[in-house]
């Protein structure tokens, strides 16, 4: 016994009680049995370092880790904007220890035009969101999130979910008391000078009442309402990925197979597929000093049998390229300091094709085909490009065109140069009709995707529908209140539809590389994160690159696959043959007293997923009738 033992303060008769309680309390934990089995295995073994052996294997019965503290801070993104960094601590072996943090986007991305008040408002509105993030993560989520185990994420997205909904809801109360008291405030009499009504005439006061500054040339959907977001939601999506990295790493794998696990509910694939990067290389759009806006992206995108190695090494020899024929035109090495915050060379361009034409300058350069040995993607970003007085959009400085002549546009530039492989937000949201008839003209030979156009993630997982507007996939950014959950439902979801799923960076991005296991692990078709510069964005493809060594070292590599688009027209046409295949009013198996006509108006019994028909239990068709 040791001098000031707590033994020495105990009378000797409680001794053999002690003693009873010690060893009742080592036999319900199996200590002796495993004690026993530790060191009969280890004598056999003998290893250098016995101590470190014997604490390696009672290490498989201490108990799992569990999350003890969050700590939320307001850090800087790539271009000096506030955000939000996630550490989380666990409990391991009666030890509270660090396991990782994460860095996450902000949401709000202002456009090139915007208004100096927009920018400032854009600005005001991060702030309050990461600084109300931070008091959910310090605060209430802290608790929340105690002795949850990491392993868990199932349960963490539920809760994180439940927490969301109950301050949206807390947010919609507040908003309806708002609206009370200034409904009652203007129902208050109040005085009201007679004179103050009246406008002199010859007078103008911004616009008389009723009256529109200018008429458009040609009616357009207007512009649909953002979608309402919560301030602080970025707590949300921050945490979910942080608890996703933490399970990763206390389980001793990377990100990506934890994801692929998740996605597989636990089966885990043989082989994992490396998504394609597109590249930025060119930014032609507003911000540039050239008449054309529309090409905000001109994107580089290797051929799906070289590896991402191969790949990348072909762009940055582009790049260089693109480089030495645009010192020239600049004068100098001063063209190296006009690059974006997406990472890529801002140039002035006066039409559609000088930009096409000068990357065919450079693959030429370098004995490559421009189609063949590297492949086209464009950003269109149509919905910056909107006059909403015309109604068309201004793709070069005077051109205007309306939404019917951008598809015609589309299909004589893509007939030209077939290289392109995708168009990203070719349109707006709202032209809806546009996009189902530029699907059906260009969508067997090149990918119709919607960034700005599509819903956002939680929207697209509550409605299950991918096809408003119709398009060939999706571009998905983890931002907001984004859970793991929703983007393993959402990549099912996509496929199961024949869709493809991109993930992107924002505009605003950090050093995080989490986005590559994310696109890896969830099986993304390809990876957007802007050009091969700037630290933020290398970062990123360094990951790639480290994640395809891994897996071509564990045998685990899928050789790519070639680009698979779907034949919009054909589908349509396949519905059409099956909709006049149905019985005929002579065998309408209804009575005639109920006759009803086979398709309502807002009903589609007929839709296409993948190459399996579902029929509307409504319809009442017999599915024999079908091949």
């Amino acid at each position: 016994m040791e001098p000031g033992g707590e033994r020495e303060l105990l009378p000797r008769r409680h001794l053999p009680e002690l003693r009873h309680q010690a060893a009742e309390y080592y036999r319900s934990n199996e200590v002796p049995q495993r004690l026993e089995e530790a060191l009969n295995a280890t004598f056999y073994l003998r290893p250098p370092d016995l101590y470190g052996h014997l604490a390696n294997y009672f290490s498989k019965f201490s108990k799992p880790p569990v999350i003890c503290k969050l700590i939320g801070r307001k850090v800087l993104d790539g271009i000096g904007r506030p955000t939000l960094e996630v550490e989380i601590f666990c409990t391991v072996k009666n030890h509270e220890k660090s396991i990782c943090s994460i860095v996450v986007s902000s949401h709000s991305e202002i456009l090139d035009n915007a208004s100096p008040e927009a920018i400032d408002a854009d600005e005001k509105e991060r702030n309050d969101s990461i600084n109300r993030a931070l008091e959910w993560v310090n605060g209430s989520l802290n608790e929340m999130l105690r002795d949850l185990q990491p392993a868990d994420q199932c349960k963490a997205d539920e809760l994180l979910g439940e927490y969301f909904a109950k301050k949206v809801e807390e947010e919609k109360e507040r908003k309806a008391i708002e609206k009370e008291e200034q409904e009652a405030a203007i129902s208050a009499p109040a005085y009201v000078p007679a004179l103050s009504a009246v406008t002199p005439s010859g007078k103008k006061k911004g616009g008389k009442l009723g009256k529109k500054s200018s008429v458009a040339e040609k009616p357009i959907s207007p512009a649909e309402p953002i979608e309402p977001l919560l301030c602080g939601s970025i707590a949300i999506g921050g945490l979910s990925l942080a608890v996703a990295k933490t399970g990763a790493t206390i389980n001793n794998i990377p990100l990506y197979l934890r994801l692929a696990l998740m996605k597989h509910d636990q089966d885990l694939p043989k082989e994992l597929t490396m998504p394609l990067p597109m590249v930025s290389l060119l930014s032609c759009g507003k911000s540039s000093s050239g008449k054309l806006k529309l090409m905000k992206e001109v994107m580089l995108v290797p051929p799906a049998e070289l590896t991402v190695k191969q790949g990348i090494e072909r762009l940055l020899e582009i790049q260089k390229q693109m480089v030495r024929l645009l010192d020239p035109v600049s004068k100098g090495p001063s063209v190296l300091k006009r690059i974006s915050h997406l990472g890529c060379l801002i140039t002035g361009c006066d039409s559609l094709e000088q930009p096409l034409i000068l990357l065919q300058t450079a693959c030429r350069n370098l004995g490559l085909e421009l189609g063949i040995d590297v492949q086209l993607a464009i950003n269109c970003a149509a919905h910056e490009l909107m006059d909403y007085t015309k109604g068309k959009y201004e793709i070069l400085t005077g051109t205007l065109k309306s939404p019917d002549e951008m598809i015609n546009m589309y299909v004589d530039l893509i007939n030209k140069y077939p290289s392109i492989i995708a168009l990203i937000d070719p349109l707006r949201k709202e032209d809806g009709q546009q996009w189902s008839n530029i699907c059906n003209a260009v969508g067997s030979r090149c990918y119709l995707i919607a960034e700005d156009a599509a819903k956002s993630i939680s929207k697209l997982v509550e409605d299950q529908n991918i096809n408003v507007p119709k398009c060939s996939g999706l571009i998905i950014k983890y931002t907001n209140q984004t859970k793991i959950s929703d983007l393993t439902e959402l990549t099912r979801l996509l496929e199961g539809q024949r869709h493809i799923a991109i993930l992107g960076s924002p505009a605003g991005e950090s050093s995080d590389d989490s986005l590559v296991d994310l696109a890896v692990g969830l099986g993304a078709r390809f990876i957007k994160l802007g050009g091969l510069s700037r630290g933020e964005r290398v970062t990123k493809y360094n990951r790639l690159l480290a994640i395809e060594e891994e897996l071509a070292k564990n045998g685990t590599l899928r050789s790519g696959e070639n680009h698979g688009f779907v034949d919009f027209a054909e589908e349509a046409l396949t519905v059409e043959e099956l909709l006049n295949a149905c019985p005929t009013t002579e065998q309408d198996p209804w009575p005639s007293e109920h006759s009803q006509p086979l398709l309502a108006q807002d009903q589609n019994p007929l839709s296409l997923h993948g190459s399996t028909l579902h029929l509307n239990e409504a319809t009442n068709l017999d599915p024999s009738i079908f091949p």
